[in-house]
């Protein structure tokens, strides 16, 4: 018996929870599973993430464990959110159903979850696309609330304290996928520090992120520091133009100060495709106040066609 047969559960129309004391918000981007503890909720959640395929008309099942790492017994709530990415990157999530939500499309297991004292369970949520489906991207998150409790503290003091995660859910129907293309290539800060960066659009119908293993070399000493760069792991979604930063990839080291210029080769990769680049980043020249319209200086970037040869 599938879910549908059981419950459907859009999401929409669920009011906005309140939150007061205690909050807890996990975005979804890691590979590990996703803890969160306020104190009137304690939970660990795996996978964080869903990146799956679908096809129109047909249902696909995932699951999602869920354990109470508590030894009181445990409330939670269970439904969709759509989100965005706000400009700082991180997700912003909508209780109200957005225009071309595929949210209708999903069907939750249950509401409500109560768990015993460091239990586990195994939550069931399905996806069916409409048989007309083009290929596009659905994308959506799956709340899990722990539900409001009093916290009471010492003296006449309580306060009511909450936590919720959100797993985010990429369904990529029928021949959806992205389409990257770095349009530029310059230095910023990343925590202080001067890094290499690529400006990366997505023309295509489906998120994409870079991946890849690259060799470099800063100026540091006589003939240089080798050292290997790996692209931030940013979601890029459609229609969608982000600064991806080269991270510099040094055993042992926590903060890599680079001594530029620095030379950036090898194959970035997406979706199954790859480009060859040849890049060198100089250092940014600070803007000479008081001249306005200015911009600061940018990297000497070569990008090869896909599939040629590097220097």
């Amino acid at each position: 018996m599938s879910i549908r047969e059981i419950k459907l559960n859009f999401g929409a129309g669920v009011s906005q929870a309140k939150f007061v004391g205690a909050f807890v918000c996990a975005v979804t981007a890691l590979a590990a599973p996703v803890a969160s503890r306020a104190q009137g909720f304690s939970a660990v959640i795996s996978p964080p993430r869903f990146e799956v395929n679908v096809q129109p008309g047909k249902t696909t099942r995932q699951i999602i464990e869920i354990t109470h790492v508590a030894n009181q017994p445990g409330q939670y709530r269970v439904y969709t959110n759509d989100w965005s990415i706000a400009p700082d990157g991180n997700a912003v999530f909508i209780e109200e159903l957005v225009p071309n939500s595929c949210r209708p499309w999903v069907a939750l297991e249950r509401r409500e979850l109560t768990l015993a004292g460091n239990a586990k369970i195994r939550f069931r949520f399905e996806i069916l696309p409409p048989a007309n489906t083009p290929a596009t991207e659905c994308r959506f998150a799956i709340m899990i609330e722990g539900l409001e409790q009093v916290i009471k503290t010492e003296g006449p003091v309580s306060f009511p304290v909450s936590g919720r995660v959100g797993v985010i859910v990429y369904a990529m129907v029928g021949d959806a996928r992205p389409q990257l293309e770095i349009i530029q290539a310059g230095t910023g800060t990343n925590d202080g520090v001067v890094v290499p960066q690529l400006k990366v659009s997505n023309t295509g119908n489906a998120h994409g992120r870079l991946a890849g293993y690259l060799t470099g070399k800063d100026s540091q000493g006589p003939q240089g520091r080798q050292i290997d760069f790996i692209p931030e792991g940013l979601p890029i979604l459609p229609g969608q133009t982000r600064l991806v930063t080269l991270v510099p990839n040094v055993p042992g080291a926590q903060a890599v100060k680079l001594m530029y210029p620095v030379t950036v080769k090898g194959d970035v990769e997406w979706g199954g495709q790859k480009t060859a680049i040849d890049m060198r980043f100089d250092a940014p020249v600070a803007k000479p106040a008081p001249i306005a319209n200015k911009a600061d200086s940018t990297a000497k970037a070569k990008i090869l066609a896909p599939g040629a040869a590097t220097k």
